[in-house]
């Protein structure tokens, strides 16, 4: 095994569950992510034996957090939000810094929120441009976090998209075909015909640039860029997102039906992926087929992009005639 890969092995965490656990032992601050894991569990249940005092403040921490994640809006966004502030206590305890990887736009709307009235904490939310849909947050205590870390990295992904056009979903899958974790991964800002930059973790843009080699039929090469040589502000007329819009007709507006019209797959497939936890709605995994959605939903489909739901009207018979927006 090459030692790149080796590496993005380690600071991919093999699986998006599981994130950070490559560094819990090395690092054991690195134990304190927002994704919950049994390795940063067994680390504050392994210091019990030798350090008490350190338990019962675990414990006082995670009080403290139960109380303030009550005010949260989005509730399907509540766990991640307790992690992220569990950890921004602990930093600021340590007068450290710890970073989280991308988060999705609820979880960074609510957890900023919440962050502004912890005393001694401060937070930095960076997606790579000010425009940026997927942020890290960096949390520590003042007197540590002076200055924004430099926690994204941006990989330009070119090649012959003349003829052979991809879409956002293309490129996302073809990234996490290397092996990259969802939250390894920050926005995708397509490009037209000359392909499309990313944002990515520092640790993990030379895996991929050694890994990915084609987007779709057409072979890439994928180099890295200053934050500064971003294009997030398109060309006049030409939108950060391509999309387009379209209508179906459902007897219903359960996730599986909307979801299996909007990606043109058939419905029992689109039950399969819900079924592998390949379906999320408003950036949260869906595990039943009834979910229903309503205008302003984002439904994401892992390897296949994400569609956004519009205008919903009820038909003469009674079924649904819904606007469906898909991100190309």
């Amino acid at each position: 095994m090459s030692a790149v890969r080796t590496l993005a092995m380690a600071a991919n965490g093999f699986t998006a569950r599981t994130a950070f656990q490559a560094f819990s032992f090395s690092h054991p601050l690195h134990t304190f992510s927002f994704h919950p894991t049994s390795t940063s569990l067994t680390f504050i249940s392994s210091l019990k034996q030798h350090s008490p005092g350190i338990c019962h403040l675990a414990q006082a921490i995670k009080g403290d957090v139960d109380d303030l994640v009550k005010g949260v809006g989005d509730k399907s966004s509540i766990e991640e939000v307790k992690y992220i502030l569990e950890m921004a206590k602990r930093a600021s305890l340590r007068r450290g810094v710890l970073h989280t990887d991308f988060v999705t736009p609820p979880v960074l709307k609510e957890s900023m929120i919440v962050l502004e009235k912890l005393a001694d904490v401060k937070a930095v939310a960076q997606g790579g441009y000010p425009q940026a849909e997927r942020c890290r947050i960096s949390v520590g205590h003042p007197e540590a976090l002076t200055s924004d870390p430099d926690v994204v990295a941006a990989l330009s992904i070119t090649g012959n998209f003349v003829f052979q056009p991809c879409s956002h979903g293309d490129f996302l899958g073809a990234i996490l075909g290397t092996g990259i974790a969802r939250e390894k991964l920050g926005d995708i800002i397509l490009q037209g015909e000359k392909g499309a930059q990313i944002l990515v973790v520092p640790e993990l843009a030379d895996y991929l640039i050694s890994s990915l080699e084609k987007v779709g039929n057409v072979s890439v090469s994928c180099t890295k860029i200053p934050l500064l040589a971003l294009e997030y502000e398109p060309p006049r007329l030409q939108p950060l997102f391509w999309t387009k819009s379209f209508k179906t007709i459902e007897a219903s507006l359960r996730v599986d039906a909307l979801a299996s019209a909007g990606f043109k797959i058939s419905r029992s497939k689109l039950v399969n992926l819900i079924s592998s936890g390949d379906v999320r709605v408003n950036w949260t995994t869906v595990t039943k087929n009834g979910t229903t959605l309503k205008t302003g939903d984002v439904v994401s489909v892992s390897g296949k992009g994400r569609l956004k739901i519009g205008e919903i009207n009820s038909t003469r018979k009674g079924k649904f005639a819904v606007e469906l927006i898909q991100y190309l």
